[in-house]
């Protein structure tokens, strides 16, 4: 009778809990001998040849032609993990074993993992982030809108690592969703949202504190306000009123960001009790902040020449009225050209025959 012998090394095996693991044992030559399978670490039989031995219903063997011999492992747990033994009982025994690694996804440890937090602006701020799995899951930290994380030493990254992500004198642009991921290898990888928020008082930055205008015309002043919690914002007078909103003055608020606001003020047809300061005002439950805008009344000032005799006259209009100049009344009419030059400049030089009669839209 041959002496049997294993045709091939036993392979070991990785499958994710839960899945089914199966190790192969190919023996040559098994004639009358037979083949046993075995825990190594509690030293429990399994299986010998094709009865089953342990009570465990996950487990059960199968063979092909009495040479290839299949031990399956259904719905596989993290205990199963460890070395399992083929052996064949000659004298003395032969057997070869293979080691069954068993994964697991990564899950987040909700208890162990900041919630969302809210602090002021200029604290140092503190995510943690822990996860169980197997192999021990790896910690990345990034922005959900894809911004910069502040991280030490004043860097800038996209990404940091660790179950820690400390921020040194958090701003508002730290505001917002962070992503906590563990990844392992073992799919799917997990992440937890945790939002921050950081509350400041209201800061109010205006491009134009000074702005001319016509009567008649309109103007528009302008401020950039960032506040949160969002702040509630309005217009006052210099008399301390709030300006109403109706056909005279029109306000548009745009948000720029989560926690900016663009206001506008709209003076339609100014007139002269349209002409002072106005205050832009924004509140929150952490400050308040103002800043002040002048809004100044223009005059058309211009100089008019008598080619003929060399005469010059000279006008300061206030109003959009008729101008008398020398020896003729000019009034309201259609030359649109000079008016566009009168809005364009304060100074303006007109030269023309004293013969012409010329009219002036003003």
């Amino acid at each position: 009778m041959k002496n049997p012998k294993f045709g091939e090394p036993i392979k070991n095996v990785t499958v994710p809990v839960g899945r089914e693991a199966i190790f192969t044992c190919v023996v040559e030559d098994l004639g009358t001998y037979k083949v046993a399978w075995l825990r190594v670490d509690t030293q429990t039989i399994l299986t010998i040849h094709n009865h089953l031995i342990t009570k465990s219903s996950r487990i059960s063997i199968t063979n092909s032609e009495n040479r290839t011999w299949y031990l399956h492992i259904r719905d596989v747990q993290e205990h199963d993990r460890g070395w399992y033994m083929c052996q064949i009982n000659t004298d003395p025994m032969k057997s070869q074993v293979g080691y069954l690694d068993v994964v697991v996804s990564p899950d987040i440890l909700d208890y162990a993992t900041s919630a969302d937090m809210v602090v002021e602006e200029g604290s140092n701020v503190t995510l943690r982030c822990e996860a169980k799995g197997y192999p021990h899951p790896r910690i990345t930290w990034r922005r959900e809108g894809g911004e910069d994380l502040h991280l030490s030493h004043g860097l800038l990254g996209l990404i940091a690592y660790g179950p820690v992500l400390s921020i040194h004198h958090a701003n508002r642009q730290d505001m917002g969703p962070y992503l906590c991921i563990a990844f392992n290898g073992v799919p799917p990888s997990v992440s937890k949202r945790i939002m921050l928020i950081v509350n400041f008082p209201p800061t109010i930055q205006v491009d134009k504190q000074l702005l001319g205008t016509y009567d008649g015309f309109s103007v528009t002043i302008e401020c950039h306000s960032e506040a949160y919690p969002k702040s509630i914002n309005y217009w006052t007078k210099d008399n301390g009123d709030i300006v109403p909103q109706n056909e005279k003055f029109f306000m548009e608020n745009f948000e720029s960001s989560s926690y900016g606001v663009h206001m506008k003020l709209t003076i339609r047809n100014t007139t002269q009790p349209d002409y002072g300061s106005y205050q832009c005002i924004s509140k929150n439950i952490v400050g308040e902040a103002e800043e002040t805008i002048q809004i100044y009344r223009n005059t058309y000032n211009f100089t008019m020449k008598d080619s003929s005799k060399s005469s010059i006259y000279h006008a300061d209009l206030s109003h959009k009225d008729s101008l008398f100049l020398g020896d003729g009344y000019y009034n309201s009419a259609e030359c649109d050209y000079v008016n566009q030059l009168l809005v364009a400049s304060t100074f303006l030089l007109l030269t023309w025959p004293r013969s012409t009669r010329t009219s002036i839209k003003l």
